[in-house]
């Protein structure tokens, strides 16, 4: 068994740069989660073939939760999509196809979907017609279709006549787009734009391999600053302490000594003697 194929969800828009510096848009395409829903197998149906389903219907009809618990499935897809294949050897109904069985970096890829409805259109935006003239007159035949066909041969209308009429909400197939890397969530980062609106389902065909296939640029993660975690301190015992009776001091006062009165000493006075004059005779 060999599935090129798988269903998708388209979920952003958005653009990168390449390692060699070229910048490109990229479409993110989640196809993780497709289940075999059915075998169709060549004896029976006439040919070989798995039915897809991706997501989850929560409002589903009883005969399509009924085909799915025949897959063996809790839950009911939200999209049903079926891929031919060349052999139904090995499959497994109810079992999940792994998304890096099948694409890789580099691989080519035509996406498959349906157009954004844009309502009813004139001919100028519908088809690119040029209008009529701008002057000369002209004043209200700026955007008109111009003639629809001949007189009275063959007096009808030709079907298929480009005219005014709703325009989007067709299926529409993009070729030879390239997937520039895969996150391992089952994100395909595609190089270009995809038919259908945001949260839409596509159809994703694997075609071949880009040789000249360049990665896409990732920016140098810095490390995480790590943070010391401090490590739970044991709590220390906890010593009761028991209460310090203080026992009153009782102050001591030694008993003084009598000692006997000390009498007076009294100094002896010292009496001075008349000093002689000396008187010099005159000479």
């Amino acid at each position: 068994m060999q599935v090129l194929s798988l269903i998708g969800k388209k979920t952003y828009q958005k653009h990168g740069f390449l390692q060699d510096g070229r910048r490109v848009p990229l479409t993110g395409v989640a196809v993780g989660g497709n289940f075999i829903t059915q075998i169709k197998k060549l004896d029976k149906e006439g040919y070989n073939s798995l039915q897809l389903g991706i997501g989850t219907n929560k409002k589903a009809k009883k005969r399509l939760v009924n085909h799915t618990k025949k897959a063996g499935l809790s839950n009911t897809p939200r999209f049903l999509k079926e891929i031919e294949i060349d052999d139904t050897e090995g499959a497994v109904l109810g079992s999940e196809i792994n998304f890096k069985d099948i694409f890789a970096p580099g691989d080519t890829v035509d996406v498959t979907g349906t157009s954004k409805g844009k309502g009813w259109a004139g001919g100028v935006k519908r088809y690119g017609f040029r209008g009529g003239p701008k002057t000369h007159g002209q004043s209200d035949r700026h955007r008109a279709p111009g003639s629809i066909g001949q007189g009275t041969t063959p007096g009808r209308v030709y079907k298929g006549k480009k005219m005014a009429g709703r325009m989007g909400t067709e299926t529409v197939t993009v070729k030879n787009l390239e997937v520039v890397s895969i996150t391992d969530d089952g994100m395909l980062l595609i190089k270009g734009l995809v038919p259908g609106f945001v949260n839409s389902y596509v159809v994703v065909k694997k075609t071949g391999e880009n040789k000249k296939h360049v990665a896409l640029y990732q920016e140098p993660q810095e490390a995480p600053a790590v943070e010391e975690v401090a490590t739970p301190q044991e709590p220390e015992p906890v010593v009761e302490e028991t209460p310090v009776v203080e026992e009153p001091q009782v102050e001591v006062v030694a008993p003084q000594e009598e000692t006997a009165p000390q009498e007076p000493v009294v100094e002896p006075e010292v009496k001075e003697e008349p000093k002689e004059e000396v008187v010099e005779d005159a000479k």
